[in-house]
């Protein structure tokens, strides 16, 4: 019967070469493919500015929705008879006026 004998100081340099090279490689890719960050900081510029008009109509749906939900939250405390029924009202609406505001001041505040 024959017993095997790894050297297992030799597999570990191995391995260890082996993860240098990789990461040499690795760095070499990034170094070789690198842009220019001025064009890179334009470009999520670009990105951001067309996001944005989509970004306050969404603001604008979500401040119609709230809206409505708090409409019906009102009518129905109203119909309930409870007391409190100018503050909830005072709260939804509030929170609309919030965002459609936010929207609206941040829209003009940077220009897009």
């Amino acid at each position: 019967m024959k017993i095997c004998k790894w050297n297992f100081k030799r597999s570990i340099k191995r391995q260890m070469i082996h993860i240098a090279a990789t990461l040499v490689l690795l760095v070499l890719n990034l170094v070789a493919h690198a842009q220019d960050g001025i064009e890179g900081i334009n470009e999520a510029n670009t990105k951001v500015r067309s996001y944005f008009s989509a970004g306050t109509n969404l603001m604008y749906a979500v401040g119609a929705l709230l809206g409505l939900i708090g409409a019906v939250k009102v009518y129905q405390k109203w119909n309930a008879g409870d007391q409190d029924t100018g503050k909830v009202a005072a709260a939804w609406f509030g929170s609309c006026i919030f965002l459609v505001v936010v929207a609206t001041v941040i829209q003009s505040f940077f220009g897009v």
